[in-house]
């Protein structure tokens, strides 16, 4: 196991972040008896359950691991890889369902998003600082394509929709575009990214930001209106296609 530095400050305060805001979610679910309502309790719970999990991996050394890059030695947190791969295909059914997405919209997006994450991996465990960029780049090339989707086809299926319902989604489309670009931007001028404008510490910390924010927040923001969630929880003809 490798020893964490001085950043595993932010990888507590993760943990704490995370874990406040699954409470918080739990609290909100209570009473809810419909079960499409609960579809959004449910998803956006596990986000931040399996989010704290893998922050507490982090924060005790288990989810660190190292690459040797030439003639340096990178220190790679793996278990943030695994945290995304499962809870970034959750935000986006989040999305889809507040959108009365179809079965191929939904595939489409979660398939794109998994590839994202795994080419990042890839980017991240490469030995070589060439190869490295390439799979970043590649990486953020199905990011891309992923926000494509989202402003466009998801964009135009949600117009189907309670003006309300409209309202929400945007907001949070707009929040996920704006905080999923940010990661690879962290990552390249990161230490992952052997450029090295930022480092270990301050990577560790921007990273905790954006996590919290595209997930506690983005959380908060989906179910703080119950009015608004039951709207959107009346089946669409687009979703049914």
């Amino acid at each position: 196991m490798v020893t964490v530095g001085a950043e595993s400050l932010w990888l507590w305060i993760g943990t704490l972040g995370m874990t406040i805001g699954t409470l918080y979610f739990v609290g909100r679910g209570r009473g809810v008896t419909d079960k499409k309502m609960q579809e959004f309790y449910i998803i956006t719970i596990f986000i931040t359950t399996i989010a704290a999990a893998m922050y507490l991996l982090m924060a005790t050394g288990f989810g660190l691991t190292q690459v040797q890059v030439g003639n340096r030695t990178l220190d790679i947190y793996w278990a943030r890889y695994a945290d995304w791969v499962f809870t970034t295909p959750l935000l986006l059914l989040d999305l889809a369902l507040l959108a009365g997405a179809n079965r191929n919209t939904i595939a489409t997006l979660v398939g794109l998003d998994v590839f994202m994450i795994a080419t990042g991996l890839i980017a991240a465990l490469e030995p070589n600082a060439t190869y490295r960029i390439m799979w970043w780049g590649i990486s953020t090339g199905a990011l891309l394509a992923l926000l494509y989707i989202l402003v466009g086809t998801l964009s135009k299926q949600v117009e189907t929709r309670d003006a309300e319902v409209q309202s929400l989604f945007s907001t949070l489309r707009n929040l996920t575009m704006v905080l999923w670009l940010l990661y690879p931007v962290v990552w390249i001028l990161g230490t992952e990214g052997t450029i090295g404008i930022l480092p270990l510490y301050w990577e560790t910390a921007a990273f905790m930001v954006l996590d919290l924010s595209a997930k506690v927040g983005f959380g908060f923001l989906l179910l703080r209106s119950r009015a608004v969630l039951e709207k959107a929880s009346t089946p669409t003809a687009a979703a049914t296609a």
